[in-house]
């Protein structure tokens, strides 16, 4: 399996890097978008296992918006006029604002309610559908597409993104490698028994490593201490939504959570860890950075 699981990646991590650097945000998001719908869709599996059908068009359908919205903002913010101000679209006489996250977790909420109202199903699959549904909208795809906001930061977004594609992948690979060679320590037997604390701390050191090369060599306009942060935070989160995925393998009783990639399993088992790495590393930027900037 191993050799399996480093071809894999010698194929697709060329592949990653060279959209993340050279495409637009708008090729990014239409990449991402497809990404998203897989693991979605592979989500959905885990919930069918158990007996718990989401209402899969709708929600992938609002997925699609999300990123929609996502890509908008990231516009805005590229052609902001003056300190900030929005961009904004005539309709009309109207001037329409730019449609949000918010937005479309309102309209994914009214067609909810009518596909659980209007619904042939048996009432007993009605919390259920409800629940997968919601669950795959919140915690696969809004997660993933703080991608594009971060690719759409003005100069410096395509290194963020390349930056915390680049911490979790190292820090998952030192975790796999050290944690096989001498791990001895369980991290968290009941979620993933192969999970030790020496391959955990070998991942959290190795990502700081990362930010400490980066520093050296300027690819990223950020200090020192500002990058450290910034794996820190982004790999911590990568290890806590590695043990989600887990959790919710374990909830359905499988291993995998599909069997598109070699030696990784499905997609969903692949960017598991990027499901929360991404966005911390946004709000790292948004939160902590951004107002010393």
């Amino acid at each position: 399996m191993t050799w399996k699981r480093v071809a894999t990646a010698v194929v697709l991590i060329p592949m990653v890097v060279g959209l993340v650097l050279f495409a637009a945000t708008s090729w990014l998001s239409i990449a991402l978008t497809l990404v998203m719908l897989l693991a979605m869709f592979e989500f959905f599996s885990l919930g069918d296992s158990i007996g718990h059908r989401a209402y899969r068009f709708w929600t992938a359908s609002c997925a699609v918006m999300l990123v929609f919205v996502q890509f908008l903002a990231a516009m805005d913010e590229q052609h902001s006029l003056g300190n900030g101000l929005e961009l904004h679209r005539m309709l009309g006489r109207f001037i329409v604002p730019t449609p949000t996250v918010a937005d479309v977790f309102f309209i994914f909420l009214i067609g909810l309610t009518v596909l659980t109202l209007a619904t042939r199903r048996p009432m007993v699959e009605a919390l259920p559908a409800a629940g997968i549904s919601s669950s795959a909208l919140l915690l696969v795809a809004l997660p993933l597409t703080f991608a594009v906001r971060l690719h759409g930061i003005p100069q410096v977004g395509k290194y963020l993104l390349l930056f915390a594609l680049v911490i979790t992948w190292v820090g998952d690979s030192a975790a796999y490698f050290v944690g096989r060679a001498i791990g001895r320590h369980p991290f968290a037997p009941h979620l993933s028994p192969k999970k030790t604390w020496e391959g955990s701390v070998a991942s959290f050191a190795s990502s700081v490593l990362i930010a400490v090369l980066v520093s050296i060599t300027h690819q990223v306009n950020l200090g020192l201490w500002d990058l450290i942060g910034l794996a820190a935070a982004g790999n911590v989160a990568g290890q806590v939504g590695d043990l989600l995925e887990s959790a919710y393998k374990r909830s359905a009783g499988v291993k995998d959570s599909g069997a598109l990639l070699p030696g990784h399993g499905g997609i969903l088992d692949r960017i598991d860890a990027l499901i929360l790495a991404i966005p911390v590393v946004w709000y790292y930027w948004l939160w902590i950075y951004t107002p010393r900037a």
